[in-house]
């Protein structure tokens, strides 16, 4: 079996995505947890 190396640089930049995607899940329950507004500033 061969190993495609063009797949690694979507793997990489699929786990980077998935990784600021929970750094911004995790700063919007934070940020709801402490203010109490879905959008500080607008609701």
């Amino acid at each position: 079996m061969t190993h495609n190396h063009n797949n690694d640089k979507w793997h990489i930049a699929e786990e980077l995505n998935g990784r600021l995607a929970m750094i911004g899940v995790v700063a919007a329950i934070g940020t709801y947890f402490f203010t109490g507004q879905i959008i500080p500033g607008i609701l």
